[in-house]
């Protein structure tokens, strides 16, 4: 069972008339206490992973193997020997990301994630936006990579790459059910075989060289006649959205903030560590595959299967590929747990109409929100049969709009009350947020129109739903609810 919040604590009188109202303050602290669950109060998970198991779920649901192995092959179709480039700008712009999450993650613990933190330090309508492009984004992400799964079970058996997606997202979504801690140890062996598949990858990459270290800064592409052509700036910045999304799983940590022990300290490590494990993990091989692919056309087409098959034999190739179709498994699985704690955070925060807040706030024998999880993970099996690369387009400006509003928040982490809270502080600051946001506004111009129509058509949807029918009822909904130690006695928007 759950460790139960404590008593919310109002900021001001509620009505004489109704002694059961809702709060008016739509910030609410709570804190656990004894694990019987008293009427009226939230539920909330327990406190119950270390900086370990956190660091492997971490790691697990940025999936750098089954990045590598599905989403960069796309990267490879468009930028050539440029692909590494992009990854590496990319991470680069990912440790200033990973700076804002940091501190913004230990000032406001809270499974809410990016919602929780924005809408704390700049406004209920800025952290409702956020949350409707983090739900786009956990949504979307799953059965995106696990469509990837078809190609790597070819080996054994051939499956279309919808149903085996779907199949995934279904395992998936059965997984999430059980207790996190149980599924820190399974995503940990999963990971193993992983980061093997990626070593060996890159080792056969480098044993079998074909060009110098200057392919990785002098981009070509190779065209549908056999002809090469340039890969221009213009093309790496547009593909610095996808950049971003492959190593967006180091927030993670941030989702488990309420189930991490001492998160004051363990959300930082945990961010920080993640993006440099993964940082490695996925751009180390892809440098090796630019280097080692057989000529231009090979490392076009992204079939990283049928590189490692020339580069050792059958075997091994076989090898690889089943440990990147487990990977994807666990990937599916990490992130349906990730997924889940976003509804189930915003259900308890009143997001939306009583009776769905209360069945997605629910949580299961094992403590985990069962409900939510099966919200997640059914519409996901649905996704696997939607065009690829709409989901990759939506999902690529949805990731970057989250980030930039994430740097709107960190310029606000050390205003007013909460400038003294205790909380990780990024060095370079303000500097680094504002560079940040100039750097992802760039990105956003640069994007295809019809994924930011799409994505702007979305958001203005959000916009009306908190307009029609949040906005006028800002006492009972969209009540963001913070850990006791997470909002100073003084604190207010």
């Amino acid at each position: 069972m759950a460790l139960p919040p404590s008593p919310v604590t109002p900021s001001r009188s509620e009505p004489p008339h109704d002694r059961h109202a809702q709060p008016a303050r739509h910030l609410r602290r709570r804190t656990g206490g004894s694990r019987s669950r008293r009427p009226g109060r939230p539920a909330r998970p327990q406190r119950s992973i270390g900086v370990v198991g956190g660091t492997l779920l971490t790691l697990s649901c940025v999936t750098p193997a089954s990045t590598l192995f599905v989403v960069v092959p796309d990267l490879f179709g468009d930028l050539g020997t440029a692909t590494a480039l992009t990854i590496a700008i990319g991470s680069l712009l990912c440790i200033a990301v990973a700076f804002c999450y940091s501190e913004l993650g230990t000032l406001i613990p809270s499974a809410g994630g990016e919602y929780a933190m924005v809408t704390t330090l700049t406004g209920r309508l800025a952290g409702w936006l956020v949350f409707v492009l983090s739900l786009l984004v956990v949504m979307i992400v799953p059965p995106v990579i696990a469509m990837g799964t078809a190609d790597y079970l070819a080996p054994l058996v051939h499956v279309p790459a919808e149903a085996a997606g779907a199949g995934v997202m279904v395992l998936a979504t059965l997984a999430g059910l059980l207790d996190l801690r149980a599924n820190a140890w399974i995503t940990g062996v999963f990971l193993v075989l992983e980061v093997i598949a990626a070593a060996v990858v890159a080792v056969l990459g480098f044993a079998h060289t074909e060009r110098g270290a200057g392919s990785l800064v002098h981009g070509v592409v190779a065209s549908d006649g056999g002809a090469s052509r340039p890969v221009t700036a213009m093309l790496v910045v547009s593909g610095l959205a996808i950049a971003l999304f492959i190593t967006q799983g180091f927030s993670t940590a941030v989702y488990l903030s309420e189930e991490l022990e001492d998160p004051r300290r363990n959300v930082s490590r945990t961010v920080l560590a993640t993006l440099a494990i993964s940082t490695a993990v996925i751009l180390v091989p892809v440098v090796a595959i630019t280097m080692g692919a057989p000529d231009l056309a090979a490392l076009t087409s992204g079939d990283i299967g049928r590189m490692v098959t020339t580069w050792s034999n059958s075997a091994v190739g076989t090898f690889v590929s089943l440990c990147v179709a487990l990977a994807i498994i666990n990937a599916g699985i990490v992130m349906v747990i990730q997924n889940s704690r976003v509804l189930f955070a915003s259900a308890r925060d009143k997001a939306w109409p009583e009776p769905v807040n209360n069945a997605l706030a629910r949580l299961g024998r094992f403590g985990s929100p069962w409900v939510a999880t099966l919200v997640v993970g059914v519409p996901g099996a649905a996704l696997c049969f939607v065009n690829l690369d709409t989901l990759y387009g939506v999902t690529g400006v949805s990731v970057t709009g989250m980030y930039l509003l994430v740097a709107v928040a960190a310029l606000a982490a050390r205003r007013s009350s909460h400038k003294d809270q205790p909380a990780w502080r990024m060095p370079l600051w303000p500097a680094m947020p504002v560079a940040l946001i100039a750097v992802l506004v760039y990105i956003l111009s640069q994007q295809e129109a019809q994924y930011l129509l799409w994505t702007g058509g979305i958001m203005a949807v959000a916009t009306l739903y908190w307009a029609f029918y949040l906005r006028p009822r800002k006492d009972t909904r969209w009540l963001v609810t913070l850990p006791e130690d997470a909002l100073p006695e003084n604190a207010h928007l």
